[in-house]
Formats: C-alpha cells, structure tokens, sequence
C-alpha cells in the first residue's frame, strides 16, 4: 500500500531496497508467497503511477523495474496481470523513450521478456512495434553494453513465442538481419566471449524455425549454408556444444519437407476382402504446415495413469460370451486327447492324426502350385529343384530341425498376396546361431550429428549426390545400373519397396507398408548383391514410424551371407557400425497429414566382393519355417510317449491353414485310473506371432515346441502334468507378406479380441472361441500367454493383470482392503526371475489399461477368467543384467526364454512336492548360479533419454550461467552512461530498409529524461 501511495521519493526507495533484500535473501518459497499476497498487481500498480509522470524519477524507475522482473518471472500471470494494470504499452514506451539509455533499456527489455510469457501480451506488444524497438537493439559484434544486447535478444526471443509474431518478423525482414548479426558476431567473437549471446540469436532463429514461413525465409535467406559452415568452425573448438546442438536443431527444422519417393502411400500389395470395397485412403495431394499436425502417441507413450481402467465393475465383471453355447460344438475337435483310443496310437510309426489337411499336398511337386504354370515354369522349377540338389549334396545340410528340401516343399503351398515363387536363400538353408557372444554396439560418439550434417549437404546439393532409384518392388523393368548395388525383396517375409542411391555408396531404403494400409512400416527384410568387399555402405531406412528404437541403445540389424553359408557358416549375425535412429524431414507421398518419420541409418562393410547377402531387422523366421518344423517335430517324437497332434484351427483371409497343435503325455496304460488322469490334466494354451514384424517371439515359441517334445526329464514331467495348446502362429498372412503391425484386414488383430469379425479375423475368432469352448466343459486353461517382442525396451518380461494392483497404480478412491485376489499370477514371473537369465521381473506389470481392454492377455483374463494371463515380451536387442548384460540377444538366448517358460510351469503344479522336487530341479540348467539370479530392484529397464534428441526441438538447451537475476544484479550496479551505439539505429545490417525511416522519425520525439 504504501509503495502504490503517492509517498516522498526516499520512502519508496526504501522500500524497494528492503523488498529487494528480502526477496533475494529468501528463497523461492518467499517470492511465491509475495505473488499469492497480490505482490505482482502492486508492484504494477506502483510502476503504471510513477510510470505516467511527465519526467519519471528513475531512481525509483528504475528499482521497480528491476523488482518486477525478478518477480515476474516467477509469476506465470504476470503478463495477463500486466495487461490488466494497463502496465504492457507503458513499458514499450519508456523503452521507446529510452533507446539510447542502456541500462534504462536493459530494465525495460527484462520486463517486456517476463510479460512475454502470455502469448496475448506478447502478441500487444509484437501489434505496437515492440519487435521494431527491441530488433533495433540489437547490435553487431561489441564488446561495450553486453547485457543490454542480451537483454535485447532475449526480450525478442521471447516475443517470437507466438506465431503471430513470428510472422511480423518473417513479413518485415528481420530474419536476413538475424543471420548476418549471427554470423558478424560468430566471425568476430574470436576470444568466445560472448558465447551466450551468439546463442541467445541461435534461439530466436529457433523459434523463427517453429513456423513454415519462418523455416521458408530461413532457407531463402541462405540461412542452411550459414549454419553449417559456422557449425563447421564451432566443431573444431571446444567450449562451443551448445552453439553446435542449437544450430543443428534448426538445420533439422528448416530441412525441407521432402515427399517420400512414392507415387502412393499405400502399400504396394493390395488384398480384396470379402464383403468390402478397397478404396485407396491417399488423400489429395496439397501442402500443409507442420505446426497443425498432432501427432498419434502410440499406447505406449500414453500416460499411465490416465490410462489405467478404475472401473470395478468393468474390472471385476465377466462379460457375457460374444456367441452362443452352440456355435462352441464345433471345437470338440480340438480336443483329441479326450476321445483318443492310445492302444491305436501306440502301434501307429508317425502321430499324423488330424494332420491330413496340413500335409495332404506336401508331396506336390514345386511346379505345381495351383496357380496356372505351364510346362515351360515346371520345367524351370526342375532345374531349379536339381541344381538344389547339387547344393545340398555338396554342401551338406547341417541345421538341427531343418530339413531344406522339406522347405522348399512347403513354401509351394503358402499362399502370398503377390504370388511369391522365389525363396530366401537363409530361410532355405537354415540358420545356427553364432559361436560367440555379440556385444551390444557402442554409439559413437555424435553420431546422429554427424549423418544430420550429411543430409543437409545432401540439400545443399553436393557435387557427388547420384539421387537415382536403383530398385522398384512395383516397376520390374527398371534396369540396375552396373555400378550399384542390386536389391530383391519379393520373397516370403521380405519387405523392402524401393532403394535410391544416393551417393557412390550410400542409399535411401523405402519399406513396404502393410497390406491395404498405407501404415506400419518398421519391419524389413531384403537381399543385396553386387557388392564390394572391404567398403563401407551406409543404408537409411526413411520411413519408420516408431518414435524411438532400441537401435539407439546398442542394437544392430543381422545379416546372412550366402558365401559363409556355403562355407559351413549359416549364421544370422548381428551387423552395421554408426547405427543411430532420428526424426527425419520426410513427409507422407500424397499429403497424409499426421505421419512423421524416422531414419534408420547404418554402415555395413562386406565381407566378401559379389556375395550375396540379406540383411533383416531381426532374424527372419517364416510361416514356412513353422510348418516344415511341425512337421519335424512330427516325425521325431516317441508316439508311445508323447502325445502330438497338430491340426487346423481355421484358414486366413488368403487361404493358409492356422495350425494348433497339442502336446502332453501318453498314458502309462489304457486302464480307467491312467486315462481319467490324463483327461483332467489342465490346460496350458500359448500363443505367438499376432504381429508379423515380432519374428522374435517365433524364436521363443520355437524353443518352447521343441523343449516340449523332447526327453528331457522336467519336459516329460510337464507333459504329465498339463495338456498344452499351442497356436503358434496367430497371423500367417501377415507374416508371409512381410508386414508388421497388421493382417490383410490392415487391423491390429491384438485389438480384435473383444468381439472378432469371424471372416475378417478368423484366426482370433477361432483362437478365442476354443478358450470358450475349454471354458464350457469346465477346462479353463491354468495359464494363459501371448508371446510378443518388444521395440522399446531391453530384457524379457511378463505383462499380466491383477486388480488391486490397477487401482493402487491408478490412485483410485476405492478401498481395497476388503478385495480379496488371488496373487498366484506373480508365480510365474517371480520362478523365471530365478531360472531365467533374460528375464526381468522388475520390468513386469500387472496393470489392466484402457487402451490394451482388446488384448488377448486382458479378454482372456476378464472374459475367461484366467489368473495367469499374460503376455511375454522379448527384447529385440539384448539385456542389462545378468550374464547376458550388455549382449544382443540371438535365436539361441531366444529358445532358451521359450524352454525356461515351460520351465517355470512347475511352479503352478497342483503337485508340488513331486514334480517340483530336487531332483527336478537339479534337471533344470542352473549353471552360471542362475537359481540366484535377481533382477536390480528398481524400475530401470525403461531407457534413459537417448544422448541425441531423436526429435525436433523447439527450444535449444539452455547455457548454465544464464540467470536473470544475475543480470538484473549486474545491471543495477552499472553507472549510468550517456549513449548507445549511435550508429546503431540506421545500421543497414539490422534495420530493413523500410524501417529505417520509422526509426528515424521517432528519434526527433524522444523526450529528454535525464
């Protein structure tokens, strides 16, 4: 009250000093309380009544202004406040009157940059020449009055938070002006004295970047080539990173947009589906702004809180089943076990029951493939089939479980939407796992700066850019030309759509999108020839779509070369040097408003001149594959012994048959004791490979099929123990035609659980109505689970459901102590955290969320339920504990995952004492002290930030000597001086044309104050 009151001049000065003091010897905490007691409204009041004065006293100005910069910008409503006080236009014009007073302006500026955080303010003051008053402030290279430069280019740079203003700025001119004060200051600032004001510019051209006419008069005023030839400068001192980062941030943003090399951004395949009418969702072609795009977070990104289900009801009741008791009849079939006669099965060479359908065609000749060949193809195919032969009879087949001509016998019959007839040569021969170990890959050091500045040499149009597409998945007449590299994609699982070179040894890569969509491209698989050895090639995959990879984190492609197979080494191997993954400039092919993409870059050096290889983005594992395993596994089980069935659950959209396998033991006898044991055995039901692109959840089923039919001793109890349901392949279709997320409905069908379409997701209907069916006869499975893989994060993990949890997690109002839950369903994850070496139980959890209520884990556990429901992600990369910590993760590590899971079931055994005794456990691997193995007890198994900022950034990273009240403190304990650069005002550098006059004009008004 008395600082508003009209007191005597010593009074006020007082107290200001005493407010000063207390304020800056006090800690946040005090400035807030001052706020919330209307400290800012006075402190206005105060400056809007001595502020009107004809000959204002700056001695007391000038403390109030100083005070309510402090104050203020503390205050997250100082700017609407301001307004209300009438206090914005007053400040602007006693900056105005005060041009040539540095530390006067200095004042004014710090409260024009405080009143700026309301975008209304700052658009008042950008409307009443507020951006002309303080651009001219702005000076050329000087080593007198930094502080009030600075203050200058941090009031401007706050104005330019609005979009308003930055398209004043753009319309006057003042982006020219901007660069070439940059590149005075960069030039002249040899001593890197003033590193905080060259850096304060690089943020105002930030925030000028942050709008597409911004960006456009950013490059039309040569802004790209000036940031990178003084980045260039910048790299080669030291002291300058943040120099470096912002101006590498804006050259990201101001790269041009630049349309995907497509003619559609739909998938080059295309499926008719029955009952619908493809039309092609590309909308019209036409330009827009990137500030109006809101880009999709994936549900993994969604805050989980917000997304966690606080239903009870939804939590706690059971839906009523999605088709009627009668529809359930028809997967009695299913259940063969039940009915069989094992006297028969006993005399019975090879278990083919119910297999007929699956393996009736397996002795077609290739040629024959139903789909209108003549003699002259079958004629190639025979020459082909013999020069296979000459192959396998000189190179000897070595893999375990894989028999190649059983492949090729196979892949004859899978069905694929473009009519694939060629094979991949490693899903031909095989693969066996590395020797050794394969450490994660160390990121080299900038990395991502490095490739950011290659591409914008790439726009600056550099003598050796070749830009000319050597390989069209939909143009098969394009020539190659000799120098290049060559590319094929058009096999089961391949998915590469186009290759451009973009440079003698550097080449963009397009995938495939799903079938029917024009989304989902992330998962690649291709081969390459025509290479040299010893040279190092860079690939950059341009349209992935996940915002963040573990590609960032140490994990590498894999690659197959045809001469180390040939040579006795069939491995997949983990490959590719300065491997980083970003946010890239490319946009949809037609105007899709709301993708953004990401480059996958990395070298690859070859080992062998004119080899041919394959590289993938984790290793390959069929539909084919799976159906010549099964029937392996088939031919080598004891049928005495173990009971294996496999039969159809139903055919895809394309036609391939979905098989479902069943697995226990075989009855000691046929008397009534043995077989009512066998038919009360509970039901373990797995799943995998719902979306095509997690190849490594195969690897763990595959480890799981074969751990099961083996003899090793826990195996044979578990057989004892359970009746194991298996789909090991919920989505062939997708698989087979080298997708990603989706089937040929282009639905995620891990979405589709809670009322399947039963034509467009038969595999999910039919998968869902057998678990009603076992749930009906009184047969709900014990466990539950659905193998996946995961993109974003390091180890294996469970995700199961529990309650409680939920609503703990959630903050929920509801009491839990009178809910009563079984908490069984940690069983299994707390024994694989013991036995598995991959696994993480603190990566586990047990959260139900909105987003995920389709999901197989969730129906299964809400609709049938199934305590222990689960999914089970791997990591396509590798771990960060235990003996496999800092290792990538190979198909070996990954059927071991798959053997510890069976491994685990002993742990929900009815009889504990007998199946889960010492002597069984002495059976399990325990070497490496695995039975004491723990996982960190803290959630850390989410990355840390990556050391590049995968996105564009809208601000650069602050300096850590920027503090405003440190400048607020320097400047009170300036002396007053006379003039400000007087030439500065008319500087033709700093002043477009235009203003000059204006400028001018209000210099001959200017009040003399002193």
């Amino acid at each position: 009250v008395s600082l508003q009151s009209e007191g005597d001049v010593e009074s006020s000065r007082n107290i200001l000093n005493i407010l000063d003091d207390l304020l800056s010897a006090g800690s946040e905490r005090r400035i807030q309380h001052m706020i919330s007691r209307g400290g800012s409204e006075a402190l206005l009041m105060a400056l809007v009544n001595m502020g009107h004065s004809v000959c204002p006293n700056y001695s007391i100005l000038l403390p109030l202004l100083h005070l309510l910069a402090k104050v203020g910008h503390r205050d997250r409503h100082i700017g609407v406040k301001a307004q209300e006080a009438g206090a914005v236009l007053l400040v602007l014009n006693l900056l105005k009157h005060n041009l040539t007073h540095p530390k006067r302006a200095a004042a004014c500026l710090w409260v024009i940059q405080v009143f700026s955080s309301s975008v209304s303010t700052a658009n008042l003051i950008g409307q009443n020449h507020g951006l002309d008053l303080t651009f001219s402030l702005i000076s050329q290279f000087t080593t007198k009055h930094m502080h009030t430069i600075r203050a200058a280019i941090n009031a401007f740079a706050a104005l330019l938070s609005t979009k308003a203003n930055i398209h004043l700025v753009v319309s006057k001119g003042f982006i020219s002006g901007l660069l070439r004060v940059y590149e005075d200051w960069h030039t002249r600032d040899t001593q890197h004295v003033a590193i905080v004001i060259r850096h304060t510019l690089l943020c105002c051209l930030q925030r000028v970047a942050n709008t597409a006419a911004g960006r456009r008069a950013f490059r039309s005023q040569g802004g790209m080539s000036l940031l990178y030839q003084t980045t260039q400068t910048c790299l080669s001192a030291t002291g300058l990173e943040a120099l470096v980062e912002a101006s590498m941030q804006i050259m990201r943003r101001c790269l041009p947009k630049t349309r995907l090399p497509l003619i559609s951004d739909q998938s080059a395949y295309t499926f008719p589906l029955p009952g619908r009418q493809y039309e092609s969702s590309d909308d019209d072609d036409h330009d827009y702004d990137e500030d109006e795009v809101k880009e999709n977070q994936e549900a993994e990104n969604r805050d989980s809180d917000e997304d966690l289900e606080t239903d009870l009801t939804r939590l706690r009741l059971r839906p009523d089943p999605d088709r009627p008791k009668e529809l359930l009849l028809q997967y009695s079939r299913l259940c063969p076990e039940l009915s069989h006669d094992f006297e028969v099965l006993k005399s019975m060479s090879v278990s083919v029951c119910g297999t007929l359908e699956l393996v009736k065609d397996l002795n077609t000749p290739p040629g024959q493939r139903g789909d209108g060949q003549g003699e002259e193809d079958r004629a190639d195919e025979d020459h082909h089939c013999t020069m296979i032969d000459r192959l396998l009879e000189r190179h000897g087949a070595c893999v375990p479980h894989h028999k190649p001509k059983l492949y090729r016998t196979v892949a004859a019959r899978t069905k694929s939407v473009p009519g694939f007839g060629i094979l991949a040569f490693p899903d031909f021969w095989g693969h066996l796992p590395p020797p050794g170990p394969e450490p994660m890959e160390p990121r080299k050091p900038d990395v991502q700066r490095q490739k950011v500045l290659e591409d914008v040499q790439r726009f600056m149009k550099s003598d050796d850019i070749i830009n000319q597409v050597v390989f069209d998945l939909e143009d098969d007449s394009l020539q190659t030309p000799p120098e290049s590299l060559r590319f094929f994609s058009s096999f089961e699982c391949g998915n590469l759509r186009k290759a451009i070179q973009v440079r003698r040894y550097e080449y963009d890569l397009v995938l495939n999108a799903d079938v029917n969509s024009s989304h989902h491209s992330q998962w690649f698989y291709f081969e390459i020839s025509n290479m040299d050895s010893n040279v190092s090639y860079r690939f950059n995959i341009i349209n992935c779509e996940k915002s963040n990879s573990q590609f960032n984190y140490g994990m590498q492609p894999v690659l197959y070369s045809v001469r180390d197979a040939l040579d006795g080494r069939p491995h997949w191997v983990r490959t590719g040097a300065e491997i980083c993954y970003y946010r890239n400039f490319f946009r949809p092919a037609r105007g899709r408003r709301r993708n953004t993409f990401y480059t996958l870059t990395f070298t690859v050096t070859f080992r062998h001149h004119e080899d041919v290889c394959y590289l993938a983005y984790h290793y390959p594992y069929t539909y084919s594959a799976l159906k010549a395993h099964l029937k392996v596994l088939q031919e080598t089980v004891d049928p005495s012994k173990v009971f294996f069935q496999q039969q159809i659950l139903c055919s895809t959209l394309a036609g391939n048959l979905c098989p479902l396998v069943t697995i226990t033991a075989c009855p000691n006898s046929r008397n009534w004791r043995d077989l009512h044991q066998l038919r009360n055995r509970p039901c373990i039901v797995l799943t995998g490979r719902v979306h095509p692109g997690e190849s490594n959840a195969s690897w763990v089923m595959k480890g799981t099929l074969e751990f099961l039919c083996s003899n090793d001793p826990v195996a044979q109890s578990l057989r004892e123990a359970f009746i194991f349901k298996i789909v090991p392949m919920l989505n062939p279709d997708g698989v087979i035609n080298g997708m990603n997320r989706c089937d040929l409905s282009s639905e995620d069908l891990n979405r589709q659980w809670c009322k399947p379409e039963p034509v467009l997701s038969p595999t999910i209907y039919h998968t869902k109505g057998f678990l009603y069916y076992l749930n009906s006869i009184g047969r709900t499975p014990l466990v539950f689970c659905d193998y996946h893989g995961h993109s974003r994060k390091k180890n294996v993990f469970l995700y199961g459901c529990s309650v409680k949890e939920t609503l703990w997690q959630s903050g929920s109002d509801i009491n839990t102590t009178g809910l009563k839950e079984d908490p069984g369903y940690r069983t299994i994850p707390k024994t694989l955290d013991r036995i598995a070496p991959a696994f993480s139980f603190n990566s586990c959890n047990y959260l139900v969320e909105k987003s995920r209520s389709a999901t197989a884990r969730v129906v299964v556990w809400r609709e049938m339920g199934v305590l222990r429901s689960y999914t089970m992600e791997s990591t396509y990369n590798g771990c960060d504990q235990g003996i496999y910590k800092g290792l990538q993760m190979g198909t070996q590590e990954l059927q071991e995952m798959g053997m510890k899971f069976c491994q685990s079931l002993l742990s929900v055994t009815r009889d504990m004492k007998t199946l889960y005794s010492r002597s069984l456990v002495n059976c399990l691997d325990l070497g490496h002290k695995i039975l004491d193995h723990k996982s960190h007890n803290c959630f850390e198994d989410d990355e840390p930030p990556c050391v590049e900022q995968i996105e564009f950034s809208s601000d650069s990273p602050g300096l850590q000597d920027i503090d405003l009240d440190s400048d607020i403190n320097i400047n009170m304990s300036i002396a007053d001086e006379d003039c400000l650069f007087p030439h500065q005002i008319s500087h033709p550098l700093i002043c477009p044309e235009e203003n000059k006059q204006a400028y001018h004009g209000k210099s001959s008004s200017r009040m003399d104050v002193q």
